[in-house]
Formats: C-alpha cells, sequence, structure tokens
C-alpha cells in the first residue's frame, strides 16, 4: 500500500513536472476575448508601475496570456504554492515566494524593490487559504510603496469547472470561449492616510468581486 504521504509527493512531483504543459495546452485551446486591455497599455505608455490583483480562483487564463512576459508575482510557500511557482517560472514568470502567513516580510520587500526597478507585479490578495474574496491589505501596502496602479483581471468560460475546493477554482473546458477582462486601474497613492488606504482596499475588493460576475455574466446573456 502507498502512504498518502508518499501519494502527495508524486502528486506533487507530476504537477510540478507537467503542469505547466496542461496550462499551455489547455490555453491554446481556447478562444479568448481579452476586453479592457486598453487600460493596460495606456499605463505602458506611461512608464507607470501597476500590480496585477486576481482572486486565487481564477488564475490559470490570466497565467497562460501573460506568459514569458517576465511579471513577478508572488507565490506562498505552502505545497500548493510550489506547484503553482514552478509552473509559472516555466511560462516565463519570476515568482517571489512568500505569503500573509509564512515569508511575507522578506517577499514584500523584495517585490517592491522589483516594481521600483520596473518590473509588472502580480498579487491574489485572497490567497494562499482564503477567506475567499476578502482582500488582504498586503497588495494595498505594496502598491502604496511603489506609488502603483492596481488592475483588477478576472476571467470567465462558457463551459468551465469550479471545483469544491475554498477558492471555487475555476478551469475553462479545452476549446471553451472565454473571456478575459481588466477593470479600469485605481492608483495607491504613497501619500495615502490609513484611513484613505482601509478605503482604497474595500474599493478595490468590491471592483474585483464585480469584474468576476462581470465576465460570469458574459455567457448569460
Amino acid at each position: 500500500m502507498i502512504s498518502k504521504k508518499t501519494k502527495k509527493k508524486i502528486t506533487l512531483f507530476l504537477a510540478i513536472k507537467l503542469g505547466w504543459l496542461l496550462v499551455l495546452a489547455l490555453g491554446k485551446s481556447l478562444f479568448i476575448k481579452a476586453r479592457g486591455k486598453h487600460h493596460v497599455k495606456k499605463l505602458q505608455q506611461e512608464n507607470a508601475r501597476y500590480i496585477f490583483a486576481l482572486w486565487h480562483g481564477r488564475i490559470i487564463v490570466p497565467i497562460f496570456s501573460h506568459r514569458w512576459e517576465g511579471i513577478i508575482p508572488m507565490v506562498s510557500q505552502h505545497s500548493d504554492g510550489e506547484m503553482i511557482a514552478r509552473t509559472m517560472e516555466r511560462l516565463g514568470y519570476h515568482p517571489v515566494r512568500g505569503s500573509s502567513t509564512r515569508g511575507g516580510k522578506e517577499a514584500f520587500h523584495k517585490m517592491v524593490a522589483r516594481i521600483k526597478n520596473g518590473s509588472v507585479g502580480a498579487m491574489i490578495p485572497d490567497g494562499p487559504r482564503g477567506p475567499r474574496h476578502q482582500f488582504k491589505p498586503g497588495t494595498i501596502y505594496m502598491a502604496q510603496q511603489c506609488d502603483a496602479y492596481i488592475i483588477p483581471v478576472s476571467f470567465s468560460a462558457k463551459h468551465m469547472i469550479e471545483f469544491g475546493s475554498w477558492d471555487k477554482f475555476a478551469v475553462p473546458f479545452p476549446f471553451s470561449k472565454t473571456i478575459l477582462l481588466y477593470g479600469e486601474p485605481i492608483r495607491i497613492p504613497q501619500s495615502s492616510t490609513p484611513r484613505e488606504l482601509a478605503k482604497l482596499r474595500n474599493l478595490v475588493e468590491q471592483r474585483m468581486i464585480e469584474l468576476e460576475k462581470e465576465a460570469d455574466d458574459y455567457f448569460r446573456k
């Protein structure tokens, strides 16, 4: 009999080795329509700093769509984070490991330094363990330190499965029509007071929830 621990190790090994190929194969099969990308292009033209913000359950299509762009995501040090980090490395990302529960302080400072030097950041503000759709403050503080914008990102598909995990992780069926949405950028000024940051945090959280609903509603019309 194979122990649960051994099974977990085998599963993690296979996910690390094959995960990026599965994301690539699935992504290439999808019919992806992007909306709101002009927001990103405008910030690029202005040489403005920005951070993509995604809910944990809606990461797979953005990961595929932004491969080989050298984006700096923060990925947790939990076991599922190891799988995600290795997959993203194979797809041209440069992950920084850390989260609100482990290694966060060092990772935070690394991310700030890299964004200030011109890299694009990516954060999952309800990771690594939830609660779902609860915007933890680290992303807001990071954007403030960098005087950066936060760009909400989400996706949905005509045919997809949502798993029973805490984040309702969504995976489109192969060859499905898919919508990828970019919300209006929200600037987080360095001069923001704690009260202003709290309001901005609530604003970004609400915008991200609304963007996910907008993506889901796209195929319900």
